[in-house]
């Protein structure tokens, strides 16, 4: 019985390698170059959670929200064209596009959504516009959605997904 265990833990360890390292490789392959994207971030202002309440509502934990456009390129700059907020029902809530930021190599930017501001709703998103005069590799963008109240701390991050991209041909 015993030999059966630790065969069945070894199996299951073997399969937990092979899925980590499967997936370290799938991101060592999304590195490419590019001259721009639109990038979709989830940002989260409203968790619901608990049990539903008498008028049938869940409880909401309300966090602050920070998108962060991590320029992942050694030698080039990138430019952020847009930011664009948009609410859990897709609308647009506000949108700053008035001039391109420059991100220089290994630079960041941020985008803060403040906790008493509940706009966005429960499933908000950004869609960051972003350009390169030379082909770079593209930037990290990912949000961090955080609730600090007393001695309790909720925090979590989630990874933004290009839409449209500006790909350089193989030459």
């Amino acid at each position: 019985m015993r030999q059966k265990r630790q065969r069945l833990c070894a199996e299951f360890v073997g399969l937990l390698l092979g899925a980590c390292l499967s997936s370290s490789v799938a991101v060592a392959d999304e590195v490419l170059d590019s001259r721009g994207q639109t990038v979709y971030v989830p940002v989260y202002s409203e968790i619901l959670y608990r049990n539903l309440d008498s008028q049938g509502k869940p409880s909401t934990l309300l966090m602050s929200s920070i998108v962060s456009i991590r320029n992942t390129d050694l030698d080039h700059s990138i430019a952020v064209r847009s930011v664009r907020y948009y609410g859990s029902d897709g609308r647009l809530v506000r949108e700053d596009s008035d001039r391109a930021r420059t991100v220089g190599p290994l630079a960041s930017m941020e985008v803060f959504v403040e906790f008493k501001d509940t706009s966005g709703g429960t499933s908000a998103s950004f869609l960051v516009v972003w350009d390169a005069e030379t082909p770079v590799n593209p930037p990290l963008i990912e949000s961090v959605n955080v609730n600090y109240t007393g001695t309790a701390l909720a925090a979590f991050t989630s990874r933004g997904r290009p839409l449209l991209s500006k790909v350089q041909p193989p030459h």
